[in-house]
């Protein structure tokens, strides 16, 4: 094959991309579609603010507190939300770890403080007790909280779930702390 016939096909080529481009952009003139001035889906957590020149961009809101929702919290209520949990965790007492640890007595306890358990290296190394306020922040959205964790959970988006699953398993422990 000579230089001649390489050149016919690479221009057909160009050619043809050129037409469906030129196809595309003709077709975005005639037919303009506006983006809609508020979301159809609303993600928690996330707030959409605009800037001087029209841009949107979006900012992570900070978690709640969660000791104001500790005060109406319900044992039973978190018993239920719980049972997302069964799976991967026991909760009784002298329970065995199965995917995820035990979690007897898990309030005020050291983040990877189960001897026996292979835990990620994030949650090794994290340095803190689960306290209310920590557990309310990994409930929430495990994976961002503690980076590097193993544990797949997308979280409990509802402050009210968090709080009864966080009153809930303070309850399974030899001294329970007050909810405050």
């Amino acid at each position: 094959m000579d230089s001649f016939e390489f050149n016919k096909i690479a221009a057909a080529f160009l050619v043809t991309a050129l037409v469906f481009i030129g196809i595309k952009e003709l077709g975005n003139a005639i037919y303009s579609v506006e983006k809609p001035a508020n979301s159809a889906y609303k993600i928690e957590g996330v707030v959409e603010k605009t800037t001087d020149m029209n841009l949107k961009i979006k900012k992570e809101e900070k978690l709640a507190s969660i000791t104001p929702f500790l005060a109406s919290a319900s044992v039973e209520a978190g018993a239920k939300v719980f049972k997302k949990c069964v799976a991967c965790h026991s909760i009784d007492k002298g329970g065995v770890n199965k995917i995820g640890p035990a979690l007897w007595g898990v309030v005020n306890r050291k983040v990877g403080g189960i001897e026996g358990f292979k835990y990620s290296a994030a949650l090794k190394g994290y340095g803190k007790n689960w306290s209310f306020e920590e557990l309310n922040g990994f409930l929430h959205k495990p994976m961002r909280y503690i980076k590097g964790t193993k544990m797949g959970f997308v979280g409990l988006k509802k402050n009210k779930d968090r709080a009864n699953v966080i009153a809930y398993m303070n309850s399974k422990s030899d001294t329970p702390l007050p909810l405050k």
